[in-house]
């Protein structure tokens, strides 16, 4: 897919301080997918605040389109909670250009800004789409940007032009080009699934009757590692998502699984049993030989790297219950991170590497919360009571994780101050152990 773009503004933050407006709560109907290539179907609750009042206009010649951009645009925007979508009902004209905007309509229905477009059929049948965004109460142009596609490409290029207007607004990069990746239960069989970001176009990546866990993307979004059973036993496999070929890259005696990569992609840490109990261990990607970390008789699980690749940060229970720990990939002594909770499991980093994600268990409830690992300081973001598997959004804002409530496996997303919750589910069955891929992972190439 080409793109060209310019812009004749750059806003970054010019919309930041709506963030930080006093809460109310808002169920947003119109983020509920219902289409018949949605596998996931995307609820959201919110209280982030004031929210942005965009105005959206169709865009020209979209009906002739085989598909509509402008509601993947506007159901995007709304699923993060940051926004809200200005009724254009009873507009007379509604502009798909500049000279057509009257912005005393805009400024009537509270718009702050304003999105027009259109889309056009070259000779070769592939579509250009041509985008403006608008500061309403400023009447200018914060930016134009164009991209020519292909038929199959349309969705995408809704995600990228949703993704340009939230980081003009927004001031940070979006995620709605990305993809995640869950396992999908149904009745006995398991598929591992890779979809889009708003749970769109889903394709198996692959389906067998044994379990399937762990699923964790490569930095480079190329490759998936994963834990099978297919041979009577858990090993580690690591799938490439372009050619389709696997390999299986830890198959020690015992237990091999909860693999996790470094930041450079080389190398996996993962937990071993083959030596008696759990511990961990760190091998290289296409495997080879397992290099133990941390000398321990307690058991020692489920490990991530930090951000710089330099530390390891694992579940131990050698304080009596599951703590988290940190220790340098080379060795050395444990450092305790969490002391709040009877068990913590699971943690994952942050793109940034400033907070660790992980499972928090308080009585029968467990439930997502991060640690700061500047300051140590603890936020518990969500309700449980069976909450697992978190995994941060490439952009550091949003945590999806599994969700066990309700008699019926599904996914959830909460973003890191605790503001906006999304629960995503499936009819097709049980959806369990997510993992958001990185920057550069849309399905469109």
């Amino acid at each position: 897919m080409s793109n060209n773009r310019s812009n004749t503004i750059r806003t970054g933050h010019f919309f930041r301080s709506f963030l930080f407006a006093p809460a109310l709560t808002v169920v947003l109907a119109v983020a509920t997918l219902t289409a018949a290539h949605a596998q996931l179907t995307i609820d959201v609750t919110t209280s982030a605040g004031r929210q942005v009042p965009v105005a959206i206009i169709p865009f020209a010649n979209e009906v002739s389109a085989p598909q509509n951009i402008t509601p993947v645009i506007s159901a995007n925007l709304a699923r993060t909670g940051l926004f809200r979508m200005v009724n254009t009902v009873g507009i007379s004209k509604l502009p798909t250009e500049p000279s057509e905007i009257n912005f005393l309509d805009w400024t009537s229905r509270s718009a702050e800004a304003l999105v027009i477009g259109g889309i056009t059929t070259q000779a070769d049948g592939r579509f250009e789409v041509k985008v403006r965004l608008f500061d309403v109460a400023k009447q200018n142009q914060l930016a134009i940007f164009s991209y020519v596609a292909t038929a199959s490409q349309l969705r995408a290029t809704a995600h990228k032009i949703s993704d340009e207007i939230y980081e003009k607004l927004i001031g940070e990069r979006g995620i709605f080009s990305t993809r995640i990746a869950y396992v999908l239960k149904r009745g006995p069989r398991f598929d591992l699934q890779v979809a889009d970001a708003d749970g769109f176009n889903p394709q198996t990546v692959l389906s067998a009757l044994e379990p399937i866990r762990s699923p964790k993307w490569s930095p480079d979004g190329t490759k998936i590692a994963y834990v099978s059973f297919e041979n009577r036993k858990s090993s580690v496999f690591v799938q490439d998502l372009v050619t389709g070929k696997r390999a299986m890259v830890a198959n020690f005696r015992g237990d091999n699984y909860a693999p996790s990569w470094s930041p450079d992609g080389s190398k996996l840490v993962v937990t071993l049993s083959k030596d008696s109990v759990a511990q961990i261990y760190v091998i290289p990607a296409t495997g080879g030989e397992a290099t133990r970390v941390v000398e321990s008789t307690s058991m020692d699980l489920n490990a991530t790297f930090t951000g710089d690749g330099r530390d390891i940060i694992f579940v131990s229970e050698r304080s009596g219950g599951a703590q988290l720990y940190i220790v340098p990939v080379a060795g050395g002594t444990p450092r305790r991170l969490t002391f709040e909770g009877s068990n913590n499991t699971n943690p994952r980093m942050s793109p940034d590497g400033k907070l660790v994600a992980f499972v928090s268990r308080e009585a029968s409830r467990l439930r997502i919360a991060t640690l700061e690992l500047a300051t140590g300081q603890v936020n518990v973001l969500t309700d449980g009571p069976l909450d697992d598997s978190p995994s941060f959004s490439p952009n550091g804002r949003t945590i999806l994780y599994e969700d066990k409530s309700g008699g019926r496996g599904r996914l959830g997303a909460v973003s890191t101050d605790s503001r906006v919750k999304q629960k995503l589910s499936s009819q097709s069955g049980d959806v369990r152990e997510p993992a958001w891929g990185p920057y550069g992972t849309s399905s469109a190439r």
